[in-house]
């Protein structure tokens, strides 16, 4: 035997002695093992009980995975009834885009109309996917109103690959929640979870159709509760994989409990991108039962534009904290008008809740039948006020939102970079206001404050002021050195700004 062969005998006899005493060591039955106990590194890494700790969903989706459906939408595309150019036509072929048939006329002849838009088969269709799921076994199915919004035709399809024209018995813009009805019975349901019980960490599920592939399954944990994207409702946020397709679709729990609505992602490339948004399903419930038994969704409304209140607005009005509903406009002749609210009150309770902040009054409001006397609890200038609204209906959501008022400035006298000036018995009517002084300059202070001419100052310094001698009397009270803190209104719009003194 070569000597480079008998050299080789030790070290591959040492190997095999020091994997046997490995093996022996892990399965327990080492003589030295039995007598010595092992040193710290000598412990394996406890990778069984990690893997124990790792949930397994398959059982979870074979369970629920028939109750989730896939949603086509199509809806035609209005066309002009001029005829497309050769070249333009080429354009849409390349990128997919169907295009419209071209009518030819015969030379001499008349044109012929173009066919009713409504009565066009070829005209060109946009589609549109995503998810659902079953929430009644006689065949109501619920998913976002993004999905099925303006569609011409909805086509579910479950997933034993029978497939049904739907009807929209509803849809609710505001929250994104959509019920839709198809003819089939004895379908199965999912159970509803309590998101109150949700925690931060905890394993959650996502089934849908990401990009038209059927029942995807994806997973991940809730990163955040309560995150206010949604104007009326608290979402869930996940870092479930959501993409195209997946809207609609339900976030399950470990339980088998739908808990959301996958409805939302954050990307800036159109794919997910490590942070999603759930509709929470207790809230979507409550738009459902309302879809299902009149096909639309009724709120409250109070009739304001509420605001945050910053820190330094609440410490500048004696509020202490930042906290409340900053009332910044009065719809006319509304609940809030007529409850005795004003321009700059802050709502810090409603119906017994604390607001916290804006959002919060708008939940609130709508959460609230239309017609309930609602008891408020105010700040205005440095003193808590109980007042009593009675509630309208929020209009429709098809109702085009009003435009953002500007936001308004605020003020002092010369002192303050300030010319104002009384208003006329003819400007209070018209501003429906019992006084006021007009900003006529904004100059130094008031300027970097944002006062603009023709702002109305309401109060200064926490007091209501009608008259220049009243202004003055308040302006005399702040001390050297302090800042002015007024409401100020501009246009429909009142806020409070704080002036702070320097040179102009």
């Amino acid at each position: 035997m070569p000597n480079s062969d008998r050299s080789r005998i030790p070290s591959r006899l040492a190997l095999a002695i020091a994997g046997a005493a490995l093996m022996s060591g892990s399965l327990g039955v080492s003589a030295q093992t039995a007598t010595k106990p092992a040193t710290p590194a000598a412990v394996p890494v406890a990778t069984p009980d990690l893997a124990r700790a790792l949930p397994d969903f398959s059982a979870l989706v074979e369970q629920a995975g028939p109750a989730v459906v896939n949603i086509r939408t199509s809806e035609k595309v209005k066309v002009a009834n001029a005829q497309v150019d050769e070249q333009m036509r080429e354009l849409l072929r390349r990128f997919g885009i169907p295009v419209p048939p071209q009518r030819r006329t015969p030379p001499g002849a008349t044109p012929a109309p173009a066919p009713d838009d409504d009565e066009d088969d070829d005209a060109p269709q946009r589609r549109g996917l995503g998810s659902g799921f079953v929430i009644g076994a006689d065949g109501f199915v619920m998913t976002n109103a993004h999905v099925v919004d303006d569609a011409d035709e909805v086509m579910v399809t479950l997933t034993d690959k029978r497939e049904f024209k739907a009807k929209v018995v509803g849809l609710d813009r505001r929250t994104d929640v959509a019920v839709l009805k198809i003819e089939a019975s004895n379908l199965p349901l999912l159970r509803m979870g309590d998101v109150g019980k949700l925690k931060v960490g905890e394993w959650v599920m996502a089934i849908g159709s990401p990009f038209g592939f059927d029942n995807t399954v994806t997973a991940g944990i809730v990163s955040a509760k309560a995150r206010d994207t949604g104007d009326l409702l608290p979402l869930i946020q996940t870092d479930v994989a959501i993409n195209p397709g997946n809207s609609g679709g339900p976030l399950l729990n470990l339980r088998g409990e739908v808990v959301g609505i996958n409805s939302q992602i954050y990307s800036q490339s159109g794919g997910f991108m490590g942070i999603s948004f759930a509709i929470p399903i207790d809230e979507a419930m409550r738009v459902a039962d309302q879809l299902r038994a009149s096909g639309r969704v009724t709120r409250g409304m109070l009739g304001v534009y509420p605001d945050d209140v910053s820190k330094e607005v609440a410490e500048a009005i004696g509020l202490g904290k930042p906290q409340g509903a900053l009332i910044s406009r009065i719809t006319p002749a509304g609940p809030g008008e007529k409850a005795g609210l004003q321009l700059g009150d802050v709502i810090t309770k409603f119906d017994g809740k604390t607001v916290e902040k804006a959002v919060d009054l708008r939940r609130l409001a709508a959460a609230t039948k239309p017609g309930t006397k609602v008891p408020l609890q105010v700040f205005r200038r440095g003193a808590y006020k109980d007042l009593v609204a009675t509630l309208d209906a929020l209009p429709d959501d098809r109702t085009p939102a009003a435009p953002e008022a500007e936001t308004p400035a605020a003020t002092g006298a010369q002192a303050w970079g300030l010319t104002v000036s009384e208003l006329s018995e003819a400007q209070r009517k018209e501003l429906k206001v019992d006084g006021g002084l007009r900003i006529d300059t904004a100059e130094g202070p008031a300027a970097r404050a944002g006062l603009k001419a023709g702002d109305v100052i309401l109060s200064a310094n926490n007091a209501e002021v009608k008259t220049i001698k009243q202004f003055q009397a308040a302006l005399a009270k702040v001390e050297k050195g302090k800042s002015l803190q007024m409401l100020v209104r501009r246009g429909e719009v009142a806020t409070y700004v704080v002036i702070k003194p320097g040179k102009g």
